[in-house]
């Protein structure tokens, strides 16, 4: 029987409630502190009226406040509350479609309520009552901390354990999942173990000398010492030396720590769940005068690794590497992975036919970046949603260097436009992702392949990658930080600049540094979206320099291996994802999986139609409405099957592609959803619907 059937027996029952002196001394293991965590801070959120409104899930807001795009007022400055209410309306915003007609309070969302005393109320206003508890977990001394969060709902049943991870995605703040892995978790009656796995909301104003703190609140780095978010490994002479040749620039966690903390993503997701066994036990453990014994424990706790996206792979990292076998299974969206290579992996879609185990992050995305822009171009990209995000000279300009290089072929910028797209499509974007390309390379593509130049080659904000830097601007210029966007900048910001008023700088821009999409390149002297730099950071991969080798290098230390030891698991992908795409993630890590765990594995792949990565671009980009259906109705769906599979024995569905309905109407007005539109997972899926896998071959259906 699976250890996950976790409603203890009568026999466990009894031991479990008895003081600790009537069990086997032998037998007992007491609740300790884990070493790596630092002062606890736990709050207690009432979900009442008034002044005990705040809770868990909403902070207070409730289904409609989350819903409102009028952002939470703060004072000034801000309190430590104020922030956090308004990082869970920003970061809950910006990972879900919140519109009614796109499914939220009807298909997910804040459904329930419950009260301090575990009263749940359904349908409720998404008010949930329970104890947060937040740390900094620090491993190796030298302040490079990591947020990690407990949420205990009030609901939460002892005698039938659960928690489900939240690693943030992106390189979000702790507050990252709470719409996702959150939501679920919590009106699941489960702890909600959370980790901004090192990346987090880190921001060093270098000018000013301040920094961030676990809760949000800044401070002159002095005063925070070990309990900054994040300090610059810069002495004082050295900062000073810096700001005189690049004055007002701003350091950022994520790209600027020296760490590639996605090296340690997974780690950070089992300590967000060891941290959960020890809050647990505090709270629930029997007390005894030799200590409190530990009764929740992953022999009768259903542990589920979950996130959307990063913090997707980050839940199968986790998974991976858990050898104290903590996690009983794993249910994922998007997941951002990189697989160790492996030439006896093949995905074929239709006539499509690719081999090896999919492509880095940092491989595709500098491809991206360098190619977006003059795809717009392109006839087939026609109509896309919100195509006026690039600019058509801007993006001719971008075509005509690319050209000039011998990098894409045409005389025209529509015939160079379309060379472009080919060329993205033959290196594994799917044919759906085209109406995206506009979209996603003006508010996503430039700014994580930057942060991750940094990250993966450990360079710090002093080494100014490919004469790249961050500062906020008055015009075009690079000019001082605001205080209100500094003290705003842990609920605003998504770790990832251009965020909380600090944009990307082109330093080599003819005229000086200036805002890098005002830019005019060197090389050209045009505006194309400063070809200059986009090349750079693209021989970061495939170049033979000292820096593209510490990149390579670090790309090497993420890759993972496909094998999560046979546990169950369940992974949904929109098909249309052109930033995460299927091709380079989810189905080769089918196919990995497969070749490492053979008939042991009970990896489940769902290929969603008409999805794409940014659900809470659903109800922002008019257009994304009436194509796309939300990604995370089916990543919902997944974590109620897997929590079924793991306390009831339900079968798994096998992999397939799941074919939805995009919503009629107008562009910006599409007619609600409806059940119609997200038809579930089946389990007895057509064959022409079934996903197959056989010694590392998928093969999917068109």
């Amino acid at each position: 029987m699976n250890r996950c059937l976790h409603v203890l027996s009568p026999l466990a029952l009894a031991l479990a409630t008895l003081p600790a002196f009537a069990m086997p001394e032998q037998a007992q293991a007491f609740n300790l502190k884990p070493s790596f965590i630092g002062e606890i801070r736990v709050q207690t959120y009432n979900a009442g009226a008034g002044s005990d409104r705040d809770d868990l899930l909403t902070a207070g807001l409730g289904r409609a406040g989350i819903q409102s795009p009028v952002a939470p007022t703060v004072s000034t400055p801000p309190t430590a509350a104020e922030l956090r209410r308004r990082a869970i309306h920003v970061n809950y915003r910006a990972l879900v479609d919140t519109s009614a007609a796109g499914g939220f309070g009807t298909l997910y969302g804040p459904m329930i309520s419950v009260s301090a005393d575990g009263t749940i109320t359904s349908p409720g206003d998404g008010r949930i009552a329970g104890t947060e508890h937040l740390a900094f977990a620090d491993r190796g001394g030298d302040g490079a901390n990591v947020t990690l969060m407990v949420q205990v709902p009030a609901h939460f049943n002892p005698q039938k354990p659960c928690i489900v991870t939240g690693t943030s995605s992106g390189s979000r703040g702790i507050y990252g999942a709470i719409g996702t892995s959150g939501e679920w978790g919590l009106q699941k009656g489960c702890a909600v173990a959370y980790s901004d796995k090192g990346s987090g909301n880190g921001k060093h104003d270098l000018a000013a000398d301040t920094v961030g703190q676990i809760d949000g609140l800044r401070s002159d780095v002095g005063e925070a010492g070990a309990d900054s978010h994040f300090t610059a490994d810069l002495s004082p002479s050295e900062r000073a030396a810096f700001l005189a040749a690049w004055p007002n620039r701003v350091a950022i966690k994520h790209a600027h720590s020296k760490r590639n903390p996605e090296a340690d993503w997974g780690r950070d997701t089992l300590d967000a769940v060891r941290f959960a066994f020890y809050v647990l036990n505090d709270r629930y453990g029997v007390k005894t005068p030799k200590g409190t014994v530990r009764t929740i424990r992953p022999a009768n706790t259903v542990v589920i690794a979950a996130s959307v996206s990063n913090g997707a792979g980050a839940a199968l990292a986790a998974a991976e590497q858990d050898s104290e076998r903590l996690i009983d299974g794993i249910a994922v969206s998007e997941p951002q992975v990189q697989l160790q290579h492996d030439d006896r992996v093949t995905v074929r879609r239709g006539a499509q036919l690719r081999s090896g185990s999919g492509r880095p992050l940092y491989d595709y995305s500098t491809l991206a970046n360098l190619l977006q822009p003059c795809a717009t171009l392109s006839p087939r990209a026609a109509g896309s949603p919100f195509a006026v995000a690039v600019s058509p000279l801007l993006a001719a300009n971008r075509c005509e260097a690319l050209a000039a290089r011998g990098l894409v072929d045409g005389d025209t910028p529509a015939a160079r436009g379309d060379s472009a797209l080919q060329a993205l499509l033959d290196y594994g974007w799917e044919p759906e992702s085209i109406p995206l390309t506009a979209t996603h390379f003006a508010f996503a593509v430039p700014a994580v392949t930057l942060t991750y130049a940094n990250s993966y080659g450990r360079f710090g904000v002093e080494e100014r990658v490919c004469n790249y830097s961050y500062a906020a601007v008055a015009g075009t210029t690079p000019a001082p930080w605001s205080a209100a966007d500094a003290a705003l900048s842990f609920a605003t910001g998504n770790g990832v600049p251009p965020s909380a008023g600090v944009q990307i700088i082109n330093d080599a821009a003819v005229g000086g540094p200036t805002l890098d999409g005002a830019s005019v390149s060197a090389s050209t002297g045009k505006l194309d979206y400063n070809v200059d730099g986009a090349l750079c950071l693209r021989e970061l991969w495939t170049g033979g320099s000292v820096e593209a080798a510490r990149v390579r290098e670090g790309v090497e230390a993420v890759r993972v291996k496909g094998d999560l030891g046979g546990r169950p698991a369940i992974i949904v992908h929109g098909r249309a994802d052109a930033l995460v795409p299927v091709g380079f993630t989810s189905r080769p890590y089918l196919g990995k999986n497969q070749l490492a765990e053979g008939p042991r594995s009970k990896l489940r792949y769902i290929e969603v139609t008409n999805a794409q990565h940014f659900d809470g671009f659903i109800g922002l980009f008019p257009g994304y409405d009436t194509r796309y259906v939300p990604l995370h109705a089916y990543y919902v769906e997944a974590l109620e099957r897997l929590h079924a599979h793991l306390t009831a024995d339900a079968p798994l569905p096998p992999s397939q592609v799941v074919r939805t309905t995009p919503r009629a109407g107008a562009p910006g007005a599409a007619l609600a959803i409806t059940a119609a539109n997200v038809p579930p997972m089946s389990l007895s899926p057509a064959a022409a619907d079934r996903i197959t896998v056989r010694g590392g071959s998928v093969v999917v259906p068109d």
